[in-house]
């Protein structure tokens, strides 16, 4: 019998197209300022900031972010809150370069949306969404699972990386089940 390696890498892998998401299908592909859509969206609207301090990234952000091993930067997480309901957890990576330069005064925003600094420079540039099913076993389901009563089986987000002037920030977005549509 032969057996097959299965490779742990394709799991890993983020999506071009975020297929079957049905219900998020909208808010998944929104290509504006996801922070704006929900502010139009709730008319209580609230962004509460949960950490904000200096950590390794993981291997994929480093790779994507293209950090050099060992590297640290400012790691943010925020939940965003509509009608009192958390809709959307957020996990943001800045490179302490990053930091120093183009987007000096980032790791100060506190309860201040990031969207709305990086959508209000019209020399920021974006990569293309990419998109994940999110399983219980992923890092960045268990931290926006803690703001859920009720744990779904998976949760979807996406995520891009922000540019100005060679420096780089990565944005994801993990999509609540108490979003509405």
């Amino acid at each position: 019998m032969k057996i097959h390696k299965v490779s742990l890498h394709s799991r890993d892998q983020w999506l071009e197209s975020p297929f079957s998401s049905s219900f998020y299908h909208s808010w998944l592909i929104e290509r504006g300022s996801l922070t704006a859509r929900l502010q139009k969206r709730y008319r209580d609207f609230l962004l509460q900031s949960l950490v904000i301090r200096y950590a390794k990234p993981s291997r994929e952000e480093v790779n994507i972010l293209r950090m050099r091993a060992g590297d640290v930067a400012l790691n943010r997480e925020v939940v965003l809150y509509g009608n009192g309901q958390p809709v959307v957890f957020a996990h943001s990576v800045l490179p302490r370069n990053s930091l120093r330069s183009a987007w000096r005064g980032l790791g100060k925003l506190g309860n201040r949306p990031l969207g709305a600094t990086l959508f209000a420079n019209h020399k920021v540039k974006r990569t293309p969404l990419s998109y994940k099913k999110l399983s219980a076993n992923h890092a960045l389901y268990r931290h926006a699972a803690k703001h859920l009563k009720h744990k779904p089986t998976y949760l979807w987000a996406r995520r891009s990386v922000f540019s100005l002037n060679c420096a780089n920030i990565m944005v994801t977005e993990v999509f609540l089940p108490n979003l509405a549509p």
